[in-house]
């Protein structure tokens, strides 16, 4: 246990660094497009021309045949059945590569017919300009189908950190296209170089690397072989199951398309701000204990697999409560910091802060649904999720119109988080019968955690508005106030809260001292 401890730990470390430096590409992505096109119907436009992409990436790409094709692929190489391995890869990728070229060819041809169903509230000229930009993104999806299935083997194999260059190449891929492109073309532009990024980054550079590392891959339509087939009945599900926490983010989009012009942007920009430390914590984590979890669960070593997953969520927690406080806490801070710059003003910075406000209060959920979800994937259950991501879906849909009438954009946010916290309540209560979790065991970590973090919160609020009164005062310009105010607050109540975290105890400190151990020596 101690040795998969340990390398789940290492992978984690590895992850983080690569993710951390792609969120920081993203980031830039983000503030170039902020200040070359502002935050306006145009801008509303490009976020929307990715809604049907998205929703295919989501489906296929984005996790949901890798997450049903990681646990079969590696009890064959537990069970030293290498060759059959490849053959079940091979199949997988011949047909599912067929089926998702049909799938964007259909996209590309009746693109106008759909997109009224993803942005309802948009005037016919966003109509036509959201097609025209979805079909230049929709045949970025075979490369992230493909490319996320090579992703899926190279973690498999134990190599982490090429996949983790995919998106780093993609974001890159989108502020090239906006720099040299989007004074001629507008937010097409981005649009040419997100396309662009994912053939690169996503595709090219990892089928590279799968060569290097042994890839036994040949054409073939076998689709009786029994790996082929346990795949197959594991996918469907789990693309119910793991797409709809994402879905989540489409219907906030169709929603917000019936606001004013800016509204769609704002709760992107939001969402992507909260996303942040969501995939650098979140992403990593539950891409390096799935393959754990996997195998645990291959040999019926049912107690390390608890033990592994308790671990994982208590570190996520550990980690996300405190950051989600404190981004609460700075909120308008870093989107001024990180948005407002030439045609990004300083109302779009209010309505983009409040929508980060709202998101933030389910971030510790929304960074659990990962690891819940591949939880029970690695256990070969694929049909609870799909259930209770239904029912989360039925009360998220009503919530969205419910709030929106009194909150507008804030009440689009909030009933995100709601969904997230209510979604993974009732994953973990299932859990608890299907595989016999100790959730009793997550409450006193928790609230260790939250007690912790509202102390902390509350000190850093206290300095901010001193802070922030005293530099203005000194007529300190407010990109330094801004500036000033969260290093110091970062710095007070992060360190406040570490300390806290020590005086009660909390062992996840010592876990996440040990992955950034392993990663600065090396391993």
């Amino acid at each position: 246990m101690a040795q998969e401890s340990h390398k789940v730990a290492r992978a984690a470390a590895v992850m983080m660094v690569a993710i951390f430096v792609s969120r920081v590409l993203g980031q830039l992505r983000d503030t170039a497009i902020a200040a070359w096109f502002g935050q306006n119907a145009y801008t509303d436009v490009y976020r929307a021309a990715f809604s049907i992409p998205d929703l295919l990436f989501f489906l296929i790409a984005g996790g949901a045949l890798s997450s049903s094709f990681v646990p079969v692929f590696t009890e064959y190489l537990t069970r030293g059945q290498e060759e059959e391995a490849w053959k079940v890869f091979s199949v997988v990728a011949t047909f599912m590569t067929l089926v998702v070229t049909g799938l964007v060819l259909i996209g590309e041809v009746f693109a106008r017919q759909l997109v009224p169903l993803i942005a309802p509230g948009f005037q016919p000229w966003q109509l036509d300009m959201t097609a025209t930009l979805t079909r230049i993104v929709l045949p970025a999806q075979i490369c992230f189908f493909l490319g996320g299935l090579i992703m899926a083997t190279l973690y498999v194999r134990g190599h982490f950190l090429v996949p983790a260059l995919g998106p780093i190449i993609y974001n890159l891929g989108i502020i090239a296209g906006g720099w040299l492109l989007g004074g001629h073309l507008g937010v097409a532009g981005l649009s040419w170089g997100a396309l662009t990024g994912a053939i690169v980054g996503n595709l090219l550079l990892q089928m590279a690397f799968l060569r290097r590392v042994g890839v036994r891959y040949a054409f073939s339509l076998d689709l009786k072989h029994p790996g082929v087939v346990k795949v197959g009945k594991l996918v469907l599900p789990v693309i119910l199951g793991l797409s709809l926490p994402q879905v989540f983010v489409l219907i906030n989009r169709a929603f917000a398309s019936l606001l004013p012009p800016g509204a769609v942007s704002a709760l992107d920009n939001a969402n992507k701000q909260m996303q942040a430390p969501l995939g650098i914590f979140a992403q990593a984590i539950s891409i390096a204990v799935f393959p754990t979890l996997s195998a645990q669960a291959a040999r019926g070593d049912m107690e390390s697999f608890r033990r592994t997953l308790l671990q994982g969520l208590r570190t996520l927690w550990f980690l996300t409560v405190p950051v989600s406080v404190l981004m609460m806490v700075l909120s308008t801070d870093i989107v001024s910091i990180l948005l407002q710059y030439k045609k990004f003003t300083p109302y779009d910075t209010r309505i983009t802060a409040e929508a980060l406000v709202f998101y933030c209060i389910g971030l510790f959920a929304f960074s659990s649904q990962a690891i819940l979800n591949r939880a029970f994937y690695a256990v070969q259950d694929t049909m609870t999720p799909v259930v209770i991501g239904t029912l989360t879906t039925l009360v998220f849909v009503p919530l969205n119109w419910w709030l929106m009438g009194p909150l507008a954009h804030k009440g689009l946010a909030l009933a995100g988080s709601i969904a997230a916290i209510l979604h993974v309540v009732w994953m973990l209560y299932a859990l608890r019968k299907k595989v016999q979790i100790p959730v009793h065991q997550l409450w006193m970590p928790f609230a260790k955690v939250v007690l912790a973090t509202l102390t902390a919160g509350a000190t850093g609020y206290f300095i901010k508005q001193e802070l922030s009164a005293t530099l203005t005062l000194l007529q300190w310009h407010p990109k330094l106030v801004s500036l000033a105010t969260i290093a110091v607050v970062s710095l007070a109540s992060g360190g406040l809260y570490l300390a806290l975290a020590r005086l009660v105890g909390a062992e996840e400190l010592e876990y996440a001292q040990k992955a950034l151990r392993s990663r600065s020596q090396g391993g």
